[in-house]
């Protein structure tokens, strides 16, 4: 009987994808190093910092009243568990798919670039709706505002395809002792695991 080809079946004779996990850690990293070094660290921001001159009638939480500042730890928790249950999916799927089948392995080239593209991901949906379409908050507020929100648009989209790239550099490989080793999503790569 020959093995479905369905890269994603038990028995499959293709290797199963690791675009997924690598984005979903991406977008959980990424959302970690904004929300710990943008909100907490720097403080420029949190997460309802601009709610009154928001694009949406959610009220007024600045972070300069104990009220504000308990409405912005509260929605920084709301968002740091959202990044943290992306961190954790994205290793579950990651565990899943490398144990699947233990000959099989991934250039780091691949699980980095995913991760660099879901970094960028992460900006690029975060930077449009919550800084250009609610207008909750900004990068920074004043009147840089709009260029530092730009800026982290740009950032993400470096980012996107940086990684993308990266992933794409994976050389195609050969099976060396009984491990194949997969370069770019699916196809053989010549280095070893990493």
């Amino acid at each position: 009987m020959a093995a479905s080809s369905d890269p994603l079946s038990p028995g499959s004779s293709e290797p199963r994808s690791i675009t997924l996990p690598g984005i979903l850690l991406g977008v959980g990293l990424g959302g970690f190093v904004d929300g710990i070094l943008l909100h907490q660290v720097l403080q420029w921001h949190h997460m309802l910092t601009n709610a009154s001159t928001a694009n949406i009638p959610i009220g007024d939480y600045p972070a300069t009243t104990v009220h504000g500042l308990q409405m912005n730890t509260l929605w920084d928790g709301l968002f740091h568990t959202f990044t943290w249950l992306c961190v954790l999916a994205g290793l579950g799927i990651l565990y899943a798919r490398i144990t699947h089948d233990h000959r099989r392995a991934w250039a780091s080239r691949v699980l980095w670039g995913w991760i660099l593209a879901g970094w960028g991901l992460f900006n690029l949906v975060e930077g449009i709706v919550d800084h250009h379409v609610l207008g909750i908050h900004h990068v920074v507020s004043g009147p840089h505002q709009t260029l530092a929100d730009l800026a982290f648009l740009g950032l993400g989209a470096l980012l996107v395809l940086g990684g993308w790239l990266l992933q794409r550099s994976a050389r195609p490989g050969v099976v060396a002792d009984g491990a194949v080793v997969i370069g770019r999503e699916g196809s053989p790569g010549d280095r070893g695991p990493r």
